[in-house]
């Protein structure tokens, strides 16, 4: 997950400018009055291919699809107090970081999408969830910021000096942040090896069922469902993305299925898309609404 870290060496001046230009360009907004219970998801924007460029506020956005809880958006990149993004704001109280909001919002809304599953079932998925997030993740990050950046450029919807900055901080963070937790350690070929094996467990355990966990989809799918959708669109070209539409079909399967169920508005969500529209401040799921994503 992106954070905020105190940058040394010649990247220093660069990394300076880059978050002056972040606190000037995403300041937060004024808000009109929230209503209560509805949340307030801060997420870095749209992307150019799916509906966010990360996977933790699309798995946040999705669980809050599956669970018809309200909420409304802020694009503006605003920052959490730990440094870290996805974040949400629930009747004025701040949480950071998208499984513990998922954590909260479970016990303050009562809602809990794995009752159909068993204490073994449950705990099955908590596992693979840490295997794709504390894991896969950091391969990926590494697939995408190691070498060529010209494909993860390609999914920044910035452009010019801004684009080259943003590239250059987050190379410099990614590297930190693989090293300390363990994986930037692995030669290129031992990192890869991870990333096949984590893949496979992955399209195995899902072979042909319909979700996940089985037929009805539960909160890992969210977790799953991000991290699939940041391969298969946002990694263009990569190790990672040809392995899984040639070789794990059934993942890509399984994503535009999740998508289907739970963002029939993608194209809405893209940014080239011709009928994209920007969605801050959009309240989804309101009482007062009158269809499923108005």
């Amino acid at each position: 997950m992106t954070s905020l870290l105190l940058l040394t060496g010649t990247g220093v001046a660069a990394t300076l400018l880059l978050v002056l230009i972040v606190l000037i360009m995403n300041r937060r907004r004024p808000k009109s009055n929230v209503p209560p219970g509805v949340v307030v998801l801060y997420q870095i924007g749209r992307g150019n291919f799916a509906p966010s460029i990360s996977p933790f506020p699309l798995k946040l956005e999705t669980f809050l699809r599956m669970t018809k809880i309200p909420y409304m958006n802020d694009h503006s990149g605003k920052f959490s107090s730990k440094g870290k993004t996805p974040w949400m704001e629930y009747n004025g109280k701040p949480i950071a970081d998208s499984q513990f909001c998922i954590e909260y919002l479970k016990k303050e809304k009562e809602v809990d999408v794995n009752t159909h599953l068993n204490k073994d079932e449950i705990s099955i998925a908590k596992a693979f969830q840490r295997l794709t997030e504390e894991n896969l993740y950091w391969t990926m990050c590494i697939e995408s910021f190691g070498g060529d950046v010209s494909a993860v450029s390609s999914i920044i919807p910035y452009t010019g000096l801004k684009l080259w900055l943003t590239v250059k901080f987050l190379q410099r963070v990614i590297k930190q942040e693989t090293w300390g937790h363990g994986m930037g350690r692995h030669t290129p070929d031992e990192v890869w090896e991870i990333a096949v094996h984590d893949m496979t467990a992955i399209s195995n355990f899902l072979g042909v069922k319909k979700f996940f966990m089985g037929d009805e989809p539960c909160e890992v799918d969210c977790v799953l469902f991000g991290m699939l959708v940041m391969i298969i669109y946002n990694m263009p070209g990569s190790k990672h993305q040809k392995f899984v539409t040639e070789a794990l079909g059934n993942l890509v399967s399984y994503c535009e299925r999740m998508k289907n169920k739970y963002w029939p508005d993608w194209n809405d969500k893209l940014l080239p898309s011709p009928t994209y529209k920007d969605d801050s401040d959009k309240i989804y799921w309101h009482k007062t609404d009158n269809s499923t994503h108005s």
